[in-house]
């Protein structure tokens, strides 16, 4: 338990936390006894070391989350309990999805046995996701070394097969297309999921409630709690919590039959309920379902429940090579002319546009 006050301790008088050099020690060697909130052993001869390897237009927060827990945990214990390095295909740099490039320290060929590889994805992941990392990727897991997919990433290693048989998890945007490509794979709804030597996250600060854990499992829960302090997060998520915010939270209304009904229409996009049952489903008449909708929501029930169609839809279309016939069933659409005319309703263009334009901003 942290006494009050130990925080402030931690000021440095000397300056500010000096960066690690690139694939260098990350630990601060002018550290002074007042910085050092927590005393722990490390385990073994040698750093855990992490090896970050970004893919295209990865998000910079997943791959900064992850590596400053891990940052920070070595300045307020005083020693090198983790190292890191950055690598990417070919040893060459790597631009994430905000336009910012990264040197990367290594190839991924240089990765050692004992290293930890935490895939970073983002945007557009099945573009980015290459046959070269593929391939990497299974050798890899056979050799056994230890993997984790953050934010998107999943989707790599579900397409390398490791995660054939597992529970995983992966944004929330990208949830429906996954669960299409890869039934044979659990996919929870949780923050962030460990499953034997493979992990995987929800994207976003998700990664730092996985390396927390990682550094509990570690050094001990006092360590990541002193480190969760150090980063201003009050509340460290376990894999039981849920990424999105509740749907009450989502809609900004705190009604309880509204939100059950929202979320009756949530998990069933594929066969759609009518107005009629949900109503009878929380206890109200169809007339009063209406106007608990129009008034909270600016809509009818119906118009709702087709906008959340639609949104899978283009998601589908976007992330997945499912044809246009087979979005239309996957949400609820029993004729293609009806999903191609609310789909250009709702976003101005049709299904066989969208795709065509997803496609040649992939190639360019």
């Amino acid at each position: 338990m942290i006494q009050p006050g130990a925080l402030r301790a931690a000021h440095n008088p000397h300056g500010p936390h000096r960066p690690p050099q690139a694939g260098g020690t990350p630990v601060d060697t002018r550290a002074h006894h007042q910085n050092i909130l927590v005393q722990v052993e490390r385990n073994g001869d040698a750093p855990r070391r992490f090896t970050f390897a970004l893919l295209p237009n990865f998000t910079m927060m997943c791959f900064v989350c992850a590596l400053e827990t891990l940052r920070i945990a070595n300045r307020v214990s005083g020693k090198e309990l983790f190292s890191w390095s950055i690598a990417g295909e070919g040893g060459e740099s790597v631009t994430s999805s905000s336009g910012v490039s990264f040197d990367v320290d290594t190839d991924l060929e240089a990765v050692q046995r004992d290293e930890t590889v935490l895939l970073c994805g983002g945007i557009d992941i099945q573009s980015s996701t290459s046959k070269k990392m593929l391939n990497w990727l299974r050798r890899e897991a056979r050799r056994g070394i230890k993997v984790g997919g953050l934010c998107t990433a999943s989707y790599s290693l579900a397409k390398a097969g490791l995660l054939d048989g597992k529970r995983a998890t992966i944004h929330w945007e990208n949830a429906d297309s996954f669960v299409e490509e890869f039934d044979e794979i659990e996919l929870t709804k949780s923050v962030f999921v460990i499953d034997g030597d493979l992990m995987t996250t929800a994207g976003g600060t998700a990664s730092i409630d996985l390396m927390l854990t990682l550094i509990a499992a570690d050094y001990g829960e006092e360590l990541a709690n002193v480190v969760a302090d150090q980063l201003i997060y009050s509340t460290i998520r376990t894999d039981q919590d849920s990424p999105r915010l509740s749907i009450p939270t989502r809609i900004g209304v705190r009604h309880p039959k509204l939100s059950k009904v929202v979320q009756i229409m949530e998990q069933n996009l594929e066969e759609p309920i009518s107005p009629p049952i949900l109503a009878k489903d929380v206890g109200l008449s169809t007339r009063q379902l209406e106007r608990l909708f129009r008034r909270y929501l600016s809509r009818s029930p119906k118009r709702y429940y087709m906008e959340l169609r639609l949104q899978k839809a283009r998601n589908l279309l976007m992330q997945t090579d499912m044809s246009v016939i087979n979005v239309a069933l996957a949400c609820g659409f029993s004729s293609p002319s009806h999903f191609s005319k609310c789909y250009r309703t709702q976003y101005q263009t049709t299904p066989y546009r969208e795709r065509g334009a997803q496609a040649a901003r992939l190639s360019f």
